[in-house]
């Protein structure tokens, strides 16, 4: 199948070029998740919030090794906060495979959401809830489109015109289109293969609709790719090839576009390797999501990026600390990982002396006495908390002790040395640097 052959392709290709393209173990570029490996972003805007649904690559993947959801929010379109995983390959009991667990999208109708997720190999199944954090159930218990290329049927993508029509599009290397029926479960008449399938279309396609003009978005040309776009004055095409929204390059390897608009001003989302080479110039798939906001033309067409910038989007609200925030919610950071539970939900943990996290843009206000942390620990060890870098000023230091277990959860307190306005916060990492393992962190608040 052609894209089995183009991820050979793409693994030799990388291999071959190691020096050039993975030779940095430090780069200046900032993908928007650094817990975990993320790919194949698909942003939802719902009740003013970003929902990013993402596919999985584990942290010991070599090659493909996805096998769940995962489930991000934001509001500023910096600080993002986990949700962990929303669905897996188990909540398909027809798909029995162990891996496989590719590029979902998440579309809401009537106050239900739908998850689009293909099991590579076994097609393209659906997720319902009544919430865009789940839980997801199969309402079918079978594939939502039987094909005779069931392999190529990865990258769902739905769309609901203005006109109240719904369409789901996927493919590789063909654009198959289908309608569904209002209950979005349930498709009406038959898989149409896309005559008009844009210059350089690879896979993973998104679609939307901005003023008069529907747009087709697409992981382009092989191997690298980028994302490219094409344009029509109908959902079912033709479809005119317009350009590169990010150019393919020896940086970008594999990609896949998510485009939304939030708080006026439009946004690209896609993936990269960036986060794996500050740590091996080894290829493997592991992948990381990356955005920037776009520019429309007054023709409609779409500004080019050459590469996913260094500074990404700017924030569009401050954070306010003094309500419960997540410690989750992360700008940047560096040597955390993230984990669930029954009792806490997702918190950080694998924290060690020297880790850090940044959440950008705290608005403090004019007076801050206070901070106080939900933690648990068997080890113990301290928070710095500094401004506007790692090696900022600190304004307080919180006392971590051992609570006699990693799921016994108590409040630490600690006073705040005067500061207001605005800042970048960083929560720096002090204690015995033998310790895998110093505390595990679930939430934190100031207070005035």
């Amino acid at each position: 199948m052609k894209h089995i052959f183009k991820i050979f392709t793409m693994l030799v290709f990388c291999n071959a070029l190691t020096v050039s393209c993975f030779s940095q173990n430090k780069i200046d570029q900032k993908t928007i998740i650094q817990t975990k490996y993320t790919a194949d972003p698909a942003p939802m805007v719902y009740n003013d919030t970003i929902f990013l649904y993402t596919s999985h690559d584990e942290d010991d993947a070599k090659g493909f090794k996805m096998i769940n959801w995962l489930l991000y929010t934001s509001t500023d379109m910096v600080n993002w906060t986990e949700h962990g995983a929303v669905a897996s390959l188990k909540d398909f009991n027809w798909a029995k495979q162990d891996n496989g667990a590719w590029a979902v999208q998440c579309i809401e109708r009537n106050g239900k959401f739908y998850l689009y997720c293909p099991m590579h190999g076994s097609g393209i199944g659906v997720l319902v809830s009544d919430s865009p954090y789940g839980p997801f159930k199969d309402p079918l218990g079978k594939r939502l489109i039987e094909t005779d290329h069931i392999w190529n049927d990865i990258d769902p993508s739905p769309f609901i015109d203005d006109d109240g029509q719904a369409y789901l599009y996927w493919g590789n290397p063909d654009v198959y289109y289908v309608k569904l029926n209002e209950d979005m479960i349930s498709i009406s008449g038959e898989v149409v293969k896309e005559p008009s399938k844009p210059k350089n279309y690879q896979e993973g396609p998104w679609i939307w609709k901005r003023k008069d003009h529907y747009y087709l978005a697409y992981a382009s040309t092989c191997c690298p790719e980028g994302i490219g776009y094409a344009m029509s004055n109908s959902p079912t095409g033709p479809w005119e090839y317009k350009g590169m929204i990010v150019d393919a390059s020896e940086l970008t390897r594999g990609n896949h576009p998510g485009i939304i608009e939030y708080k006026g001003k439009s946004y690209c989302f896609g993936h990269s390797y960036d986060l794996l080479k500050q740590s091996t110039s080894t290829f493997y798939e592991r992948r990381s999501v990356d955005a920037d906001e776009i520019i429309y033309n007054t023709d409609g067409t779409i500004q080019n990026h050459h590469y996913w910038s260094v500074e990404g989007p700017e924030q569009i609200e401050v954070l306010n600390p003094f309500k419960r925030v997540e410690a989750e919610t992360i700008a940047w950071s560096e040597g955390v990982k993230t984990d669930k539970s029954s009792q806490v939900g997702v918190y950080v943990t694998q924290i060690q002396s020297g880790d850090y996290i940044q959440v950008k843009g705290v608005d403090f206000g004019k007076r801050t006495k206070a901070f106080e942390v939900n933690a648990a620990s068997m080890t113990g060890g301290k928070i710095q908390i500094r401004l506007d870098d790692k090696e900022g000023t600190i304004i307080g230091t919180c006392e971590i002790s051992n609570t006699g277990g990693w799921d016994s959860w108590k409040l630490f307190k600690t006073k705040i040395s005067k500061v207001k306005g605005v800042h970048d916060l960083f929560f720096v990492f002090d204690g015995d640097a033998n310790q895998e393992n110093l505390f595990n962190l679930d939430y934190w608040k100031f207070f005035k």
